[in-house]
């Protein structure tokens, strides 16, 4: 027997000065039995720092040709595509020519070596936009993850600065391609 997906009921009061963007942020995120907390937190991440109204999770790992979150236009194209982690670079190409708009945020163990294989390929595509995040600061993100997650986020100048019960971690926001 399949073992269920675990929900996890989200709230992130979003303070991003670098956007100008004010948000409280309300979603339930189910997290499949192979995803790691660590993705999970990325895929939190990510939805906070490209949020936009139309914005919405996907059915994710469970569908491997849809992205992790995305947007679509009213006539059923595409508007923005993005993933977290280390996909396939040809499924980031193939997506921007697809989207608007593709947005990775990359991190996992091999980050390095994936960026140095992949990285030029990729400057090919104009609508890509490529950041990444400190592996210690999701860890650290990840070790407090609940059922119930209450973040406040605040992102200036890059620095993101997450507050979640009593602590805060700090990371910071690098972008190798594109514009955020």
């Amino acid at each position: 027997m399949a073992l269920p997906a675990t929900i996890h009921r989200v709230a992130i009061e979003l303070a991003d000065l670098d956007r100008q963007q004010f948000e409280k942020l309300d979603a339930t995120v189910a997290r499949h039995p192979s995803e790691t907390t660590e993705r999970l937190v990325l895929r939190l991440l990510a939805y906070a720092l490209c949020y936009h109204e139309e914005l919405c999770f996907t059915k994710g790992v469970c569908a491997g040709d849809e992205p992790d979150l995305w947007s679509k236009e009213p006539d059923g194209r595409i508007g923005h595509w993005i993933e977290v982690g280390l996909p396939d670079p040809e499924r980031l190409i193939k997506a921007s020519r697809h989207a608007a708009r593709v947005v990775l945020l990359a991190s996992g163990g091999p980050l390095e070596r994936w960026l140095e294989q992949h990285q030029n390929k990729l400057a090919l595509c104009r609508n890509l936009t490529l950041l990444t995040l400190e592996a210690e600061f999701i860890a650290a993100i990840a070790g407090a993850v609940q059922r119930v997650i209450d973040w406040s986020l605040t992102v200036t100048e890059g620095v993101l600065y997450l507050s979640n019960n009593d602590t805060t971690q700090q990371g910071t926001l690098q972008i190798l391609q594109g514009e955020r």
